[in-house]
């Protein structure tokens, strides 16, 4: 079956305002730059984005934010968006912060089929047990805190309960894929990419180069097709880093 869409519109172009959206990418490493501008350009809104972090104030996931199309993030890191930083705090923005380690085994999980998990990263904490501003109101006071977690003691240690993540859709980049959605990360750039691409009911993978189906190795296969609907050609990507150190 062949999977490749015209263009990033036409792959998004049925995702509805208010859904849930699974983003790969590691600060702005591997994230899926032609379906974000995409989604900007169709101006879908009111959507919770499951992704490690936010992009910056003018690229990646950052430039939905400012034109106020997220109204939820699910992150591990948000420290590089100022206009995140102002929409948290004046009530625009609901935020989950979830531990790194935690965020990507709720994708695994929810790719897995499993509903949920015991981990001990964050027993005795407010991850664990609650009281976490989600959502402020206009005046500064806290509109919502963060629900009290299950705690279960296994072995004499405890554990706290987290739930798996699925996504109605899953937005990954990759540098290679056939026809069928056989995906190949290159590096660093895969990331929170391979456990994004299982979790998502409709999973878009936008490639650098598109190769005819029995070009990659089996082997060499990172994310089967089987879990990849829809796949895209990119091109001209910018791949920023977010701050460079030179030194003389």
């Amino acid at each position: 079956m062949d999977k490749v869409k015209k263009s990033a519109a036409e792959a998004c172009a049925d995702i509805p305002n208010g859904a849930t959206i699974l983003a790969g990418g590691f600060g702005l490493c591997g994230i899926p730059e032609m379906c974000i501008a995409a989604l900007r350009e169709l101006g879908t809104k009111d959507l919770e984005f499951v992704s490690n972090n936010c992009g910056v104030d003018d690229f990646g996931l950052g430039i939905l934010l400012a034109n106020k199309q997220i109204r939820k993030m699910i992150s591990s890191y948000v420290g590089e968006n100022k206009e995140f930083e102002r929409q948290y705090l004046k009530g625009e923005l609901e935020v989950e912060l979830v531990p790194q380690g935690t965020l990507a085994e709720r994708l695994r999980a929810g790719g897995a089929g499993i509903p949920g998990f015991y981990t001990p990263t964050g027993v005795g904490t407010a991850v664990s047990d609650g009281g976490l501003p989600l959502r402020y109101a206009p005046d500064g006071s806290v509109a919502k805190y963060s629900d009290k977690k299950e705690i279960r003691e296994f072995d004499g240690r405890p554990y706290v309960l987290e739930r798996g993540i699925v996504g109605d859709f899953a937005l990954v980049k990759a540098w290679r894929g056939d026809r069928f959605g056989n995906l190949v990360y290159r590096n660093t750039a895969a990331n929170f990419n391979p456990m994004i691409a299982t979790a998502g009911k409709i999973t878009i993978a936008e490639v650098e180069e598109l190769v005819e189906v029995g070009s990659i190795d089996p082997n060499e296969v990172h994310t089967p097709g089987i879990y990849v609907q829809r796949v895209v050609v990119g091109s001209g990507y910018e791949k920023r880093i977010e701050r460079r150190t030179i030194r003389n």
